[in-house]
């Protein structure tokens, strides 16, 4: 019954996040910016646990030696989506998270010599036909020249970096939970993101105080909104791989593309619901094919 609280509350925190974070771009706040300030509100909210002696940071060497690159990969993934979202539609970079167990696979052929089976192979060849029918073609126009145009989007390019990155990130992640709890290993991931997130954004391109502070005023209710979102993905995504076979986990996650479509469709008026629900939809088959049969 837990494990399914989890995984609903995962599938909805994920594209809600993701829509805070595209309202904040709209809002002139800066990608490195947004990343900030929500890590710097989840390290204020976590540092109490340690603090309190409710977790344990003692932790063996392994713990810290899967966080430190976890949260590297972390910031950097999340710093690529947000500038994505900035470019592209929510109802499409959503669906797309469908490409990481693509990516796992080809990951898997070239390190390990896995090679997918008949059935993998069908489930991949899903996930390339809905991303078919996500894209904008004007009519008439041939699908490999629209294709080729949807690979040429920055945010679409963006959002597929993002997504090794973030894969990549998983594993350390699973490792980390060999050595520690869910709670544990999401507090520390809190921590290490902050100081991290924080450099990223005074790397960002000077401004004078007061835009900064101009963004950050009206917008407080967004920001704690995208903190708590964040936080919740976060740390569902840890509780459900306790309790879960990852493949299985990772296949329910993939529902989240269709509320990404509905609520990009809601908050940004972005067109072609039907066309888009439908390419999500033979997306998240094909996903679901792919990382159960791993």
């Amino acid at each position: 019954m837990l494990a399914a609280l989890f995984v609903f509350i995962r599938i909805v925190s994920n594209p809600l996040s993701n829509v805070f974070q595209k309202q904040l771009t709209r809002r002139d706040a800066h990608p490195a910016l947004i990343l900030a300030v929500t890590h710097a509100l989840l390290a204020v909210a976590t540092l109490p646990l340690p603090l309190l002696g409710i977790i344990d940071w003692r932790q063996p060497a392994g713990f810290w030696a899967n966080m430190g690159p976890c949260a590297v990969l972390a910031v950097a993934s999340n710093l690529l989506l947000i500038q994505a979202l900035r470019l592209t539609d929510l109802s499409i970079l959503g669906p797309l998270n469908a490409y990481k167990s693509v990516i796992s696979v080809v990951l898997g052929i070239f390190l390990i010599g896995e090679l997918p089976s008949a059935v993998g192979l069908a489930g991949m060849l899903l996930i390339v036909t809905g991303s078919l029918c996500i894209m904008d073609r004007p009519s008439g126009q041939p699908h490999r020249h629209a294709l080729s145009l949807f690979l040429r989007d920055r945010g679409v390019q963006l959002r597929f970096v993002a997504l090794v990155l973030s894969a990549t990130e998983a594993v350390f992640l699973k490792r980390a939970l060999h050595h520690a709890p869910p709670l544990e290993v999401f507090t520390g991931w809190a921590q290490l993101c902050f100081p991290l997130a924080a450099m990223a954004a005074s790397l960002r391109p000077r401004n004078p105080p007061s835009p900064t502070l101009a963004v950050l005023r009206p917008n407080v209710i967004a920001f704690l909104a995208l903190a708590l979102t964040t936080g919740l993905m976060q740390l569902t995504s840890l509780l459900t791989f306790a309790r879960m076979q990852v493949g299985y986990s990772l296949a329910l996650f993939q529902l989240s593309a269709l509320l990404s479509v509905l609520l990009g469709h809601h908050f940004f008026q972005e067109a072609h619901l039907r066309k888009r629900l439908l390419g999500a939809s033979i997306m998240v088959l094909g996903a679901g094919i792919l990382v159960t049969q791993r």
